[in-house]
């Protein structure tokens, strides 16, 4: 990756907060960076205390934010008949079985997000190696396996966002735009911890939330306090 070494990237890291910072003031400092001239994502990043290799520990799903994220994901569902229409009608921009199977084999990849029912999962499988690696694979436990197509296209095409644990226990998710207010901001990110503190694998031992973080696209991070 290559070193952010811009002029405003400096200014941002010369006025940063140094260490822990409430959220409120986290939020303030994030928004105040003048790091880009766009709306830029908020992402929030959680260190825990949980070992990846161990599959009790894993942390994999998907949560809605109380305001979204500002922005409008492209759904797939992979259903056919009558759920492929209603799948539609809820937002997806693709709803068909194996032919949607083929175009993805084809190259096509222009989607943020895969549904499938739990019987289009055999047909699905063929994609493993292609969705896989993008973390586009549908899955029971991020909820993009499900019976609810049309359910889930709206909450995923809304915002909804999957979270999973890289290989050294961390978790990134967007919470939003820097053109949020403030109070929205902090309440999709309370909500996310709040989320995680209470799903703590039982197995995981030791200080689980280690560090959080937010930061803006293209600004440094801001550590949190976190009770």
């Amino acid at each position: 990756m290559a070193k952010r070494t811009s002029k405003r990237f400096a200014r941002c890291m010369e006025s940063a907060p140094k260490g822990k910072v409430s959220l409120a003031e986290a939020v303030k400092a994030v928004k105040s960076f003048d790091a880009a001239k766009f709306d830029m994502t908020v992402d929030l990043v959680m260190h825990l205390g949980i070992d990846p290799r161990q599959a009790d520990q894993a942390m994999r799903g998907s949560v809605s934010l109380p305001h979204g994220i500002g922005k409008t994901r492209k759904v797939i569902a992979f259903c056919e008949g009558e759920q492929a229409t209603a799948a539609k009608a809820a937002g997806a921009i693709e709803a068909d079985g194996e032919e949607l199977v083929k175009k993805i084999q084809g190259g096509w990849m222009d989607f943020d997000v895969a549904i499938a029912t739990p019987a289009m999962m055999k047909v699905v499988s063929k994609l493993g190696r292609v969705l896989g690696p993008t973390g586009k694979m549908p899955s029971p436990k991020s909820g993009t396996v499900t019976q609810e197509v049309a359910d889930a296209v709206k909450e995923f095409a809304a915002g909804k966002v999957e979270y999973r644990n890289d290989d050294a226990g961390n978790l990134h998710i967007p919470v939003g735009k820097v053109s949020f207010e403030d109070e929205k901001l902090i309440e999709n990110i309370d909500t996310f911890v709040n989320f995680v503190k209470k799903n703590k694998p039982a197995s995981s031992k030791g200080h689980y939330i280690k560090k959080v973080s937010i930061s803006g696209t293209m600004t440094p991070g801001v550590e949190v306090e976190v009770a």
